[in-house]
């Protein structure tokens, strides 16, 4: 009668590590998929509630929309220096107009945002905000009653930090002014005019060349650079449809 095996042998093990190693190389990128799903989904739901308090403000403000130039005193956050305590930042937002709907600090930012950042979304300058873009005079919001096809106009989108101003874009050229973010799978998530949210994801390689570039890099001359006009771009085009309405060129 031969000897019962109780263990096994060093050719056995390795051929169990071996099959585990597979199993963790297919699963990983999945689980790293659904992790990022969740956080999508999560940035979603945080900029559909935004837009529906961004709502709320004009109809309790004879259908006026809040001040979306984050420096004023009485916008819907309050811009606080990135080197200022977290707390002090914080406070920017419980002082901001839209606080009041939108009370949890943790709406203001997207899950995989700035590490330290406090609000990572912004308004668009087409939205009561900066009104220096060459062309837009007459496609300024400043009451609810003017937005033609509130479902296809972009209040809020992630930024991916918080500037002193609403965010920018060109209307009158085939270029970017301030940075997109790339997350999510290379995409970014925006709110809409008429309460929901959607996420767009870049086609085209030029948007992801923007949107990952240094940030000081793009502030001090990317944007002033060969690398912000970008002829063609159906990402860029579809950005500004939703902020402006229109295009203000021939593309």
């Amino acid at each position: 009668m031969g000897l019962k095996r109780n263990a096994f042998t060093l050719i056995e093990l390795l051929v169990v590590i071996a099959i585990i190693a597979v199993l963790m190389a297919i699963l990983m990128p999945t689980l790293g998929r659904a992790r990022e799903q969740g956080k999508r989904i999560a940035c979603l739901n945080n900029l559909k509630q935004m837009t529906m308090g961004w709502i709320l403000y004009a109809d309790d403000n004879d259908d006026k929309v809040v001040p979306a130039n984050t420096g004023l005193s009485n916008a819907w956050v309050l811009w606080r220096d990135p080197s200022t305590p977290e707390e002090t930042r914080i406070e920017g937002i419980r002082q901001g107009r839209l606080f009041r709907y939108c009370p949890e600090p943790k709406l203001f930012k997207c899950p995989t945002g700035v590490r330290g950042e406090v609000v990572t979304y912004a308004i668009t300058d087409a939205m009561n905000g900066y009104d220096g873009i060459p062309g837009t005079e007459k496609l300024m919001v400043y009451r609810r009653m003017q937005i033609k096809r509130a479902d296809q106009r972009i209040v809020f989108l992630d930024e991916g930090r918080l500037s002193p101003n609403s965010w920018t874009l060109w209307y009158d050229q085939e270029r970017w002014w301030d940075q997109v973010t790339a997350r999510h799978g290379d995409g970014t998530n925006f709110g809409f005019a008429d309460g929901h949210s959607e996420y767009w994801k870049w086609k085209d390689p030029r948007t992801l060349q923007v949107a990952k570039m240094d940030y000081d890099l793009w502030q001090s001359s990317g944007r002033n650079g060969a690398e912000s006009t970008q002829p063609g771009n159906e990402d860029l085009h579809r950005v500004q449809r939703g902020v402006w309405t229109k295009l203000g060129y021939e593309p």
